[in-house]
């Protein structure tokens, strides 16, 4: 499995904001540690997030909720979790739409992560 790490994360982010705007930075280390870790968690030696798809959903649901960047976290939520699909293997069909209203249903507290990693299932291919 390939990992993002963080300096990749900030740097992807970094890019993100001088493509599509904004204010670029992290606001808060410590809520970025916290979302990069997350789905890498286990509990007495079993995996919380074993698959891939559950991993995925997790990064970009942690970066979104976490806020640990100034700016464009819905962003940086949704590119992270695409990377890391497309780095390990794992593509999806989704239109832009789809995209972007479910990382702000995300946001707006209205999608949860168990329902992103089910919207992942339904759109993979």
């Amino acid at each position: 499995m390939i990992i993002l790490s963080k300096e990749q994360i900030i740097a992807l982010h970094s890019q993100l904001i001088q493509e599509t705007g904004g204010i670029d930075g992290v606001r808060d280390d410590g809520l970025l540690d916290s979302a990069l870790a997350a789905p890498f968690q286990s509990f007495e030696g079993t995996e919380v997030y074993p698959s891939i798809q559950q991993k995925a959903a997790r990064l970009g649901y942690g970066l979104v909720k976490n806020h640990a960047f100034v700016d464009g976290n819905k962003r940086i939520g949704a590119h992270a979790m695409l990377i890391f699909l497309m780095l390990n293997k794992i593509e999806l069909d989704y239109t832009q739409n789809e995209l972007s209203d479910t990382f702000l249903k995300i946001a707006a507290g209205k999608l949860t992560g168990e329902k992103l990693f089910h919207w992942i299932l339904d759109h993979q291919i």
